[in-house]
């Protein structure tokens, strides 16, 4: 199940919580118990491993 990171924008309360896709965000601050969390969303880290990612991989070496 994935995990999802909240924060509250009245008191900034950060929390994580594991979750199903098939259910409701969570709406009230379990610290101040305010209707006011959103979820924070973060980028993803990727790698690239291989060949053909960099753009001297792609072409052919006669010139």
């Amino acid at each position: 199940m994935p995990i999802y990171h909240y924060r509250c924008k009245k008191c900034g309360y950060d929390f994580t919580k594991e979750q199903s896709f098939s259910d409701d965000p969570i709406k009230v601050c379990p610290q101040c118990g305010a209707e006011q969390v959103h979820k924070v969303y973060a980028a993803v880290p990727i790698t690239f491993k291989g060949s053909g990612f960099y753009r001297t991989d792609s072409h052919s070496s006669s010139k």
